[in-house]
């Protein structure tokens, strides 16, 4: 286990720096990582030993959470390049993307009472979204276009608010 906390997430894991990655390579190097910097293995050590340990185990947890998540993963790769996603404060959309959210929305409301609808938008709103991750690998990895990766990120975090809210529909329904 290299002990560098400068290196970035995708070096930690011994992965190359792209969005598409393998998950099931991902899910093998934390856990070797994970194994290597338990707090456990390091019981009989000294306090700044057992401290490192900890540091580097939040480290690779860190890393294991964004580089699962499509999203965490496409925003620290912009990060990476220096190019702020601008999430917070940057709510431009192109027309028809936000069309298509006030859509979604009414649809939602629409189908509140029913759980089938519900589950039914939630898996139109999932084919959706693999549509824009499709998009996002294209633009960071084979085109390294910058400006359309940070506006796909900010489309697809719209799409998870819409996600969480078709969830939140379904479980008040479920409870």
């Amino acid at each position: 286990m290299n002990h560098d906390f400068n290196q970035d997430f995708f070096s930690l894991f011994g992965l190359q720096r792209r969005f598409a990655i393998d998950a099931a390579g991902l899910d093998a190097a934390w856990r070797a990582a994970a194994a290597q910097v338990h707090p456990d293995r390091y019981a009989a050590s000294s306090d700044a030993e057992k401290r490192s340990a900890l540091m580097l185990a939040t480290r690779v947890n860190e890393a294991y959470q964004t580089l699962k998540s499509p999203l965490n993963r496409a925003r620290y790769l912009l990060q990476l390049s220096g190019v702020d996603t601008q999430e917070e404060n940057n709510t431009r959309m192109p027309g028809d993307f936000l069309m298509a959210q006030m859509e979604w929305r009414e649809s939602i409301d629409d189908a509140r009472a029913d759980v089938d609808a519900l589950e039914s938008l939630s898996r139109r709103l999932r084919a959706e979204v693999k549509g824009l991750q499709a998009e996002l690998e294209a633009a960071l990895d084979a085109r390294a276009d910058l400006d359309a990766a940070a506006v796909l990120v900010r489309k697809l975090r719209f799409m998870e608010k819409l996600d969480q809210e078709i969830g939140d529909a379904i479980g008040t329904l479920l409870d």
